[in-house]
This record gives structure tokens, sequence and C-alpha cells, in this order.
């Protein structure tokens, strides 16, 4: 499927590059107390890491229970996002009005069979998961296959919609494109609009666990397609920088492009997130105007 002429979409390198230089020259004049605690509000904080344990995401839950009583003039990340086998343990521990994220369907390389990336995505959402992570599944991607690359994402939609729906909720999904290993604009414009139309509530750039992560041109390029796509079908997909994104001024990076591309309606955590491990201590930083290491 040519997505780039199904949706009219070009990306335009040179324009592209502008635009961020652009972005770049005026983050100083974009950076603001206001602006820092809406990227805050906007976070999946993460940890996913091979040693996370269930003792370790409980002390992070208990910091964010209790991050208000340090803070009482900042609002709560959107979200916490932990690896699927600790959606209970974040559940059982919440306290506070924040969602549940979780990275499944064998994150980060979704290298394995449909049935297995099912059953995790089933079982993550029956312990609480709110919003499920999956990467899309390069190895049909790449190999020019994007039928099979959308299958799978409509059959985890499906999966994921029967279980909440028998439990009286929603949950939504979020398709990391893992844009570090789309070599050109092309590919990752391909990559979103596929992603779109197969059903994904965001876009998310990158899993954090390969050597290039989330980028302003990718951001840009993503951004583009989303407005484009919204455009034609009518419907609003948010977007989700991660992977390297471990200071203040990367936030304010990513905040700007959202706003240049898409506009105010997408500066909520409706529509935009940042997948962070590290950033939230430096957003804190930035305004309280000292180091912060709370997280």
């Amino acid at each position: 499927m040519d997505y780039l002429t199904k949706y009219g979409y070009a990306p335009d390198q040179e324009a592209i590059g502008r635009a961020l230089e652009i972005i770049a020259a005026n983050l100083e004049n974009v950076a603001s107390e206001q602006v820092y605690k809406d990227c805050f509000s906007m976070m999946d904080l993460t940890t996913l890491k091979t040693n996370d344990t269930p003792e370790s995401v409980e002390k992070l839950v208990a910091k964010v229970n209790a991050f208000q009583e340090s803070y009482p003039e900042w609002p709560l990340p959107a979200s916490l996002c932990v690896y699927p086998n600790f959606a209970a343990t974040v559940k059982n521990a919440r306290k506070c009005d924040v969602n549940i994220t979780v990275v499944s369907a064998c994150f980060p390389s979704s290298q394995s069979f449909l049935e297995v990336k099912l059953k995790e995505c089933e079982m993550a959402v029956e312990q609480g998961a709110d919003e499920v992570d999956i990467v899309l599944a390069l190895n049909s991607f790449l190999a020019g296959d994007h039928e099979a690359a959308a299958e799978e994402i409509r059959q985890v939609r499906r999966c994921i919609d029967e279980v909440a729906s028998r439990q009286g909720r929603s949950v939504h999904l979020k398709v990391i494109l893992e844009t570090g290993l789309l070599r050109t604009p092309e590919l990752i414009a391909n990559a979103s609009f596929l992603a779109m139309e197969a059903g994904a509530d965001f876009i998310k750039t990158s899993t954090g666990k390969v050597e290039v992560n989330a980028t302003p041109v990718a951001a840009y390029v993503m951004c583009e397609c989303i407005a484009r796509y919204m455009a034609v079908t009518g419907r609003k997909v948010g977007f989700k920088p991660a992977g390297g994104i471990s200071s203040a001024a990367d936030a304010l990076c990513y905040y700007s492009i959202v706003s240049s591309v898409l506009g105010k309606e997408w500066l909520n955590k409706e529509y935009f997130r940042f997948g962070v491990s590290r950033v939230a201590n430096s957003i804190l930083s930035a305004v309280e105007q000292k180091t912060v290491s709370y997280f």
C-alpha cells in the first residue's frame, strides 16, 4: 500500500529542516512555568529496566502517590509506564489519578508469534492496564508486507477492546514505529499512516531500546501525518515522542513541534504524551530553580 499517495502527503525535508531551525531558535521564548507544568502533566513516567521488581515499581508508585504533598502546585504525570507483568502491581499500589500504561506484544522487538503478543496484551488489560503500547511489526513492514503489519495492529485493537468492554471501560492503543530503524522520512510517514488506519489512538516514535530513538525530524513527519490523516478522515490521533528525551529543553522542543504542526488542540494528555524516565526531574529543576531529584 502506498499510503503517501492515498493521503496526499510527501515529506519535504528542506521545509522540515527550516521549520525545526526556527523552533530550536525560539525555545527560550517558549519556556515558562506553565509550559513546563503542562509538559509534566503529559508524561508517561516510565520504568523499563531489566532489574525492575515489584518492590522497585511500588516505590515509584509511592513517589507519584505522594508527589503533590511535596509539590502541591504541580499536576500529576499522565500515567506510569511499566512492563505488562507489573500492571497489577501499579493498580494495587496506585492511590491517585494516573493511568497505567504497559508496553506489550513482545516489546521491544515485536518478534514472536501473534498469539503470544495477543495473550500478553489480553492479560495486561485484565490486570488493569489503561493504555497499551505495542511495537509495529517491523519484520513484516520492512519486508514490504504492509497488510500483515496492519493486521497485527487490528488484532491487538480487537483484543484489548474486547477485554476492556467486559470490564466496562476503554483502553488506549499506542503504536511504536521505532523510527530510528526507518531510514527515510517516507518510511516513517508510511508507517504512521498504516498504524493510524489500523486503529492506533497514538503513534509513538521509539522504544528507547535501539541506537537512534526520538528525533525532531521523525516527530515533525509524524505530526504532519497526523494532521493529514485528521484532514482526510476526521479522526484525531495522538503523538508520543519517547526514547532519549532527557532534558527540559528536549521536552520544549517536542512541545513546540506539536504546537507548530498540530496546534493547541493537541497540547493535552488526551493527544500528546512524553515517554520519559529521566526528564521529570529536569522539568522540576527548571521551574524550581534548583536541582531536584524527586524521581
